[in-house]
Order: C-alpha cells, then structure tokens, then sequence
C-alpha cells in the first residue's frame, strides 16, 4: 500500500502560525525532508514536538538525486513530509523536483497550506492585489538585475520580490532607474516576527530609507505600470526625432522610444525608415 506525500508551509517567523494540522504530521511523519536539516530540528523543538522521523538535508543541489529515493519510501508505504526553511515549499525553495517525480511515479501529493511572505507582503502592502507577479529572488548583479526589470518596466500588475538584506540598497537604485522615482513600493522585513517592519513610498524614498545597516527577511513589493497611452507609427517618428534634436543617438532614441511606450524596437525603427524615404521621395 502506498504512503502519502506531503508538502507543508513552515512559520515564516512567529511560530506560534504553525498550525494543528503541520503539528500532527511532522509527529506522524516518517522522513522529514528538510532544506536545512539544523533549521528543522530548531522547528521541532520550538514547536515541542518529539518526532521518531528520519530528517533528510533536502536543498537545492541535492534535491534531483534525492527525489527518486523520497518517492520510492512513498510508494513503500511510508509518510513522507517536504518542509522548507520558512513559508511553502518549492516556491522559491525546493520541491518542484521532488513533486515532478511525484507525478511521474503516479504519487498523489498533498499540501498541507500555511503561512507565506508573498502574501502575507501583499496583504499589508496597501498596493493593489486583485492581480499580481511573483518574481522570485532578483538576480545578484546589477547588470542582470536591470535587464530583469526592463522586462517587467510595462507589467500592470503589483510585483512581488525577494532580496537579501545586504543587496537592498543597490537592488533599490536599480529599480528606481528602470521604474522611475516616482513608482511606489513598499519593503516589508521581518513579517510576523517581533521586529517586524513594513516602510511604505516611493522608490525614491524607499533608496533613501535602506542606506543603512539592515537585517532580517526581506520582501518587495512595487506597484504595476500605469497602462500606456494608444500611440502611433507617426508618434513613433517623432518622439525619435525629438531625442535626436537633444543629441541622442538615431540608435539609442529608437531603443528608449521603443523600451519607454512597450512596443517593439523593430516596429520604431521601421516606421523611422519608412518616413525618411517618404521624405526623399
């Protein structure tokens, strides 16, 4: 007779979210897959828990090697339970590989829902939330970094963001140059946790505010595009010329136009060409 798997949400912070039911089957459980093997023994003990559990280091590096193995104690008969060091499994944590060989092995997965600092980032946020993207962790060089929020510059919907504490600020002033100073956001840190804090404003104020040493889990949460006004090839034309009467480039205007109204570089640049040959003709 086959196991269970489970995937269960861990406290991002404040223990005392942990619920019944995340109690129960870490009790119950006899493998605990965990990302970091020493945070989960911490967990266990926080929670007052006396498991008989074989607790498995189940992280990124080692997870496509492991999964076949998890899988196979599941079909064996045994419980197994996927927890990552805060929040929900495999969403920026480990997981996804382990629930690919789940499916592939015909094993039900079961989730066993609970905290998470993407939502909980929304919720307090006061930006909008009917709508929103979930970015991830942003990318650890600037350059990197900004080609990543050139691509979301026209994205309407609330944007969502891990960072680390030590790369705020420059992930910040990059954010800031692509999105423009005036865009809000907000940096939430330490939610649920006693020191919690959630700084509101505008990225240019935000800049500001994170100059400084600054600890704890960090989420960012930055409001959408405004949508964009309905332009025209003829607006294309001479939004380009007006930035090469300033000593920009043909090139680089066709790029900015292109990049600031979300419409394809080679459609600018087309109807730049199309134009000049009207005019010799």
């Amino acid at each position: 007779m086959s196991g269970q798997l489970f995937l269960a949400a861990t406290p991002i912070g404040n223990v005392g979210d942990a619920s019944a039911r995340l109690r129960e089957i870490l009790e119950t459980a006899n493998v605990i897959a965990a990302e970091d093997s020493r945070r989960a023994h911490r967990l266990l003990s926080d929670l007052g828990i006396t498991t008989q559990a074989q607790i498995w280091s189940f992280y990124d590096a080692v997870e496509e090697a492991k999964s076949p193995e998890l899988i196979g104690r599941v079909l064996s008969g045994e419980t197994v339970v996927m927890i990552s060091d805060a929040g929900m499994p495999s969403v920026s944590d480990p997981g996804y590989r382990l629930v690919q060989e789940a499916i592939a092995q015909d094993v039900k997965v079961s989730v066993i829902p609970g905290p998470s600092a993407v939502l909980a980032a929304l919720a307090v946020s006061g930006l909008p939330v009917d709508r929103f993207s979930f970015e991830g962790f942003l990318p650890r060089k600037s350059g990197e970094r900004r080609t990543l929020c050139e691509s979301l510059l026209h994205e309407q919907r609330t944007m969502v963001f891990f960072e680390a504490p030590h790369r705020l600020v420059d992930s910040l002033v990059d954010l800031e140059a692509v999105f423009g100073s005036d865009r809000q956001g907000v940096i939430c840190r330490e939610l649920t946790k006693t020191y919690e804090e959630v700084v509101r404003g505008t990225l240019a104020e935000l800049v500001a505010w994170s100059d400084r040493e600054i600890l704890g889990e960090i989420t960012l949460v930055i409001s959408g595009a405004q949508p964009l006004p309905e332009t025209t090839a003829q607006d294309w034309v001479g939004l380009v010329a007006t930035r090469v009467e300033v000593g920009e480039t043909q090139r680089d205007a066709i790029a900015s136009v292109a990049r600031e109204l979300g419409v394809p570089k080679r459609d600018v640049y087309d109807a730049v060409l199309a134009d000049q040959r009207q005019r010799k003709s």
